[in-house]
């Protein structure tokens, strides 16, 4: 029988970028908000893909430094 591959997801929903970010998923709504964390709406559903992520991440490296 053939298994089915496991599919890294592309992206992810507040509550995990939250998870992810170590913030509090109201953070994550800010940021969305705000503009500093990308997003997109799929439905009713908001995600984040996990390339915004680094890039907010990089992004506060660089202003960190």
């Amino acid at each position: 029988m053939i298994q089915p591959r496991a599919v890294a997801p592309k992206s992810v929903r507040p509550a995990e970028a939250a998870a992810l970010l170590g913030v509090c998923r109201d953070t994550v709504y800010v940021l969305m908000r705000s503009g500093r964390l990308r997003s997109i709406k799929a439905g009713r559903a908001r995600l984040i893909p996990l390339a915004a992520i680094d890039e907010f991440l990089s992004a506060d490296e660089e202003f960190a430094a």
